[in-house]
């Protein structure tokens, strides 16, 4: 799996994935992150990439034909990309979506900045992906939740192949995941459920999908 990954700010993904989880994954070669100054596709000699809206409202909007010729230049690598476009108006981003792009071969997310995009921007895209109905500063943060949540289904990232498939939301339910304990026993007055202690596999089957239907 190939990530490329279009920004303005493309030094905000180093401490993000160059630890733990994310960080082994590439070390592996199970996954590949590349990030792309999105001004080395400006408009003038000057980098711009953005330009003022026409009808006079305030911000700048980045260009359309910023970001056509920067898809162009990434899909003449590899012409099955698919192209994601970080957005406030588009699908709500969850764990089915997750497991749907964990299937794809190359991922290219471009990040949104100042006041957006130029509409037209829309029609070069595959689909917009929201992370919620909040606004942030820039498509950088929606752009690495995306890349994780993707990048820890792949096989192999985790270590087991069932660690992904017991976790909250991964049913076809989408369900909220049991509770866990670990030691100490009691801590502050609060114990461990004594069917945990109890040794009998099944009881604490039973248990564990009790509480995923509670919660």
């Amino acid at each position: 799996m190939k990530f490329d990954i279009i920004t303005l700010f493309p030094e905000m993904f180093k401490g993000v994935f160059d630890n733990s989880i994310i960080k082994r994954a590439q070390e592996k070669g199970l996954v590949e992150i590349k990030y792309h100054q999105m001004r080395q596709w400006a408009w003038n000699t000057y980098g711009a990439v953005d330009d003022r809206p026409y009808g006079g409202d305030v911000g700048m909007l980045i260009r359309v034909d910023v970001v056509d010729k920067a898809i162009k230049s990434l899909k003449s690598k590899n012409q099955k990309s698919k192209i994601i476009l970080t957005s406030a108006r588009g699908r709500r981003f969850e764990q089915k979506d997750a497991k749907r792009l964990a299937k794809e071969e190359n991922i290219v997310i471009i990040c949104g900045h100042y006041e957006g995009f130029d509409e037209r921007v829309s029609n070069l895209v595959d689909e917009e992906i929201s992370i919620g109905d909040y606004v942030l500063t820039g498509g950088e943060i929606p752009a690495m939740i995306i890349t994780d949540a993707v990048t820890r289904l792949l096989p192999g990232v985790l270590g087991k192949d069932e660690s992904s498939q017991i976790e909250s939301f991964s049913g076809p339910e989408r369900l909220i995941e049991f509770p866990q304990y670990t030691r100490p026993v009691e801590y502050n007055g609060q114990k461990v459920p004594e069917v945990l202690l109890s040794g009998d596999p099944k009881k604490i089957k039973e248990w564990q999908e009790k509480q995923v239907k509670l919660r």
